[in-house]
């Protein structure tokens, strides 16, 4: 099993750094390229996306418990129900959003205390990138999908191709290079679209060609549409990890609202370690997926005693891969920041707050694996309830007490204290009710 994760998570690790790796070079362009407000333009709409994407989170992993627990029995009928029914829920989401989301921006980044020196800049950053969330949402779920079967090989090959589609078209829209209009901010938003959008084309050719048992034949097409009964089961689970990563995306508007109050620079700091954190938790987050995916597929096929060794091996890989990026990364902190913010003020700013939270990121490893196993096994309200409390029971009160009392710090103190206090209710929940109570039904 050690093996087994590991060779899963060398792929999908590459994609996670891949996926940042387009945001952070694009943020470093326009850092340098437009400006800090630039940069803090785009660090104000991070937590509203992340928001708008967190249903589709919660649909994904419904899809992806489903899909693995099918490929573990061997029933490809119902991993392509499980398609057809997912990607017409999720187009139907993401326009729905695209429209709410363009006509109410400004709104919205006003209720969340953008500067009024960068609310411009923002809200046509973030209106474009609303009209993308069909294209998005679409290109995602489908991932989501290769991945329950066990498959991270194809996503990171054609991620590889979206990264460098993107990159490309960030150097030319940003600046207006080679007699194109210099579109600035912008530039960065319909990059971020149309980089996915090719290659969500090419991957579904691709699927089609080689006949993959999840490229979109004419049996999936036949269940595109809505399969109530499916549909009820994959909301079952989906929502409650769409409520959690609603709640995780709130929590970071409520942050974010917070630090907006001091000023730009905090959200220009804010911004650049959001960058770094996004590569400083792909051990955690990928962590978190494998032990669904093998869990569910475990499940699937009957063999239950399998799951203890899918979490020892996977909390062993957590602490190896996380503990080395976390050591490169406080031996580093002050030069890889530098790459994002030339201004000293903002930089000091960044730093202090990676330095107060990248440990803590070891610990919500160890959460994230203890809810993946559960979540294989559908069990998701009671993490979710558990999540809910930590984050708005000890992180945003920690955060707004003791920004107040030793300034813009205080808030990143509240990171550290809720990745503590979610293991330790994880994994109370874990050992009390779900290993005694599920695993056994799951067993019988």
């Amino acid at each position: 099993m050690l093996r087994t994760l590991f060779i899963f998570l060398i792929p999908l690790l590459l994609s996670n750094a891949l996926q940042s790796t387009s945001g952070t070079v694009g943020s470093i362009f326009i850092g340098r390229f437009i400006g800090v407000r630039a940069l803090a333009a785009l660090s104000s709409f991070f937590p509203l996306l992340f928001l708008l994407i967190s249903f589709l989170i919660g649909l994904g992993s419904g899809s992806t418990v489903l899909i693995g627990q099918a490929y573990g029995a061997g029933r490809y009928d119902r991993m392509k129900a499980v398609v057809g029914t997912t990607l017409t829920a999720t187009f139907v989401l993401g326009a729905v959003l695209a429209v709410l989301g363009g006509l109410f921006t400004t709104q919205v980044l006003r209720l969340m205390g953008t500067p009024a020196d960068i609310e411009g800049m923002a809200a046509g950053f973030s209106r474009i990138m609303f009209w993308g969330l069909p294209i998005m949402f679409v290109y995602i779920v489908y991932t989501t999908f290769l991945r329950g079967s066990g498959d991270s090989k194809t996503p990171f090959y054609f991620l590889v191709v979206s990264t460098i589609i993107s990159l490309l078209l960030y150097v030319l829209f940003i600046p207006g290079w080679f007699g194109l209009p210099r579109l600035g901010l912008n530039g960065a938003a319909y990059a971020s679209i149309l980089g996915p959008l090719s290659t969500l084309v090419l991957m579904l050719v691709y699927l089609h060609r080689t006949k993959h048992p999840l490229g979109l034949d004419r049996e999936v097409r036949r269940h595109l549409g809505v399969d109530w009964g499916m549909l009820k089961t994959l909301v079952k689970i989906g929502v409650p990890t769409g409520i959690q990563m609603i709640n995780v995306s709130l929590s970071e508007v409520a942050v974010v609202t917070l630090v907006n109050g001091f000023g730009s620079n905090a959200t220009a700091a804010y911004g650049a370690y959001y960058q770094v954190a996004n590569y400083v938790q792909m051990p955690a987050v990928s962590m978190g997926i494998a032990a669904s995916v093998f869990g569910a597929q475990a499940i699937g096929a009957g063999r239950t005693g399998q799951i203890r060794d899918v979490i020892r091996d996977a909390l062993k890989l957590n602490y190896v891969i996380g503990g080395l990026l976390m050591v490169f990364c406080y031996g580093f902190a002050r030069e890889i920041l530098s790459l994002f913010l030339t201004d000293p003020v903002p930089l000091d700013i960044a730093y202090r707050l990676l330095m107060i939270t990248l440990w803590s990121y070891l610990i919500l490893g160890n959460t994230q694996v203890l809810a993946g196993i559960m979540r294989a096994g559908g069990t998701v309200l009671g993490p979710t309830i558990l999540s809910i409390v930590t984050i708005w029971g000890v992180e945003i009160p920690i955060a707004y007490v003791l920004s107040r009392h030793i300034g813009v710090d205080g808030i990143w103190v509240g990171y550290s204290a809720s990745f503590v206090a979610g293991l330790c209710l994880q994994y109370l929940y874990y050992r009390l009710f779900w290993r005694q109570r599920e695993h056994r039904a799951l067993i019988s």
